[in-house]
């Protein structure tokens, strides 16, 4: 007879701490477990499929209230599937932003590597550069017209 699962048991088969179940299981993402006559809960094998969909749903971006909230609306005999598909569409939105900003902050930092190697090359050993400092004065954005003509920033050990 199988009497389900342990919530370790759900736990370790699953990658998660057991806190990770008990939160699960009070938010409504999994389905609350059955308690034995010696009190310990006893999940049913389906959470295993369920704690990993929460998982990668979570991984691709949603969070625990979303999925909550769906899971809900799913329970009552509703089909979220467009919510859902509206959800992703934000979350790609999002990314694809984020990247953009990313894009320019990689451009921004190459941009300024490739003058701090300029001033570390015209330096002295030991004579400072003050590298820092020439974020202040904004001198990085004198060479970004030049980095983006030359089409990346070369990486040298300067000594």
């Amino acid at each position: 007879m199988d009497d389900g699962l342990l919530i370790g048991e759900l736990a370790r088969t699953c990658g998660v701490s057991t806190d990770t179940i008990r939160h699960y299981e009070m938010i409504g993402v999994i389905a609350r477990a059955e308690r034995g006559a010696n009190g310990y809960r006893r999940f049913d094998r389906d959470a295993v499929h369920r704690v990993r969909l929460v998982r990668r749903a979570i991984a691709i971006g949603f969070s625990l209230d979303e999925i909550a909230r769906i899971f809900k609306r799913r329970a009552s005999g509703s089909a979220p599937c467009r919510e859902v598909r509206a959800l992703a569409g934000e979350k790609f939105d999002d990314i694809e932003r984020r990247i953009g900003e990313l894009t320019v902050l990689r451009d921004e930092l190459a941009a300024v590597i490739e003058q701090w190697d300029e001033r570390l090359a015209s330096a002295r050993d030991g004579e400072p550069a003050f590298l820092l400092e020439s974020l202040a004065k904004g001198e990085s954005n004198e060479t970004s017209d030049h980095h983006h003509r030359r089409g990346g920033v070369q990486r040298r050990r300067a000594g």
